[in-house]
């Protein structure tokens, strides 16, 4: 019973941080400069470890594909699987995972930092909203990078599993063939789907991280379990927002 009220408590109390930041929205054009370095944290330094991910899980998935749709003749539509398992799931969900580890738990560590070496209260003393300066930056840089990464991530992705129906000597299959069965199958909904979902996903890792690194409480040592808490909730709400968002998806029409 408790501690299904301090998951209660802790949803009530990022609802709220994330009230309190939209209240700043106007500020966004003054704090520019600070958007754009949270864009180059979150988006380019992620971009590498993103395309290689993605490449190699689509050639896995080609490569699994033609393994067991060689028994059924059915090689020529591998483009087809590969493209809509990473356009509408695995690249969505692939790059949320990434940006919980990689991202999250740096912006829950320096907010965590920040918090317990008092730096927090020294800016609430200066009138300064920790909302307006470290939340708000963050929450936009997400919104604008997230669908940037997913659909780099979703094309290497795709063309990881080219390049392994056309060289693996067991699958043969041409890379016309393969974006042909890609594209005939292939619709704007599913994409826009996927980056709806990968929206979803980075909004909720960024507010949760915020969230659980300024309410750090304690010393140095409460740093590494508030970030091992950030990245574990991150994770859990990935998979459970994937169930419901892509239910939520299929019914509308």
């Amino acid at each position: 019973m408790k501690q299904c009220l301090a998951i209660i408590g802790h949803l009530g109390s990022a609802l709220l941080l994330l009230g309190r930041s939209l209240r700043f929205t106007g500020t966004l054009l003054r704090q520019f400069p600070r958007f754009v370095e949270q864009c180059y944290l979150i988006g380019y330094t992620s971009l590498p470890i993103v395309t290689i991910l993605l490449f190699f899980i689509g050639s896995v998935l080609a490569l699994q594909s033609g393994y067991s749709m060689e028994n059924f003749g059915a090689k020529q539509f591998i483009g087809t699987l590969v493209g809509l398992s990473t356009v509408r799931e695995l690249g969505p969900v692939m790059v949320a995972i990434l940006i919980a580890g990689r991202v999250g738990s740096a912006i829950t560590a320096e907010l965590a930092s920040m918090k317990v070496y008092q730096e927090i209260d020294a800016l609430i003393t200066m009138n300064i909203p920790p909302e307006r300066m470290l939340v708000l930056p963050r929450l936009a840089a997400i919104i604008v990078m997230m669908p940037v990464l997913t659909l780099i991530g979703i094309l290497c992705g795709w063309f990881g599993g080219a390049l392994t129906c056309q060289y693996t000597h067991s699958i043969s299959i041409d890379s016309e063939v393969y974006f042909t069965a890609l594209k005939q199958f292939m619709k704007n909904r599913d994409v826009a789907d996927g980056l709806i979902k990968a929206e979803i996903f980075g909004f909720v890792i960024v507010l949760i991280c915020c969230h659980l690194g300024l309410s750090t409480r304690g010393g140095p040592r409460e740093i590494g379990a508030s970030v091992t808490r950030a990245v574990v909730t991150s994770l859990i709400f990935i998979l459970v927002l994937d169930f419901f968002v892509t239910k939520g998806l299929l019914l509308v029409p």
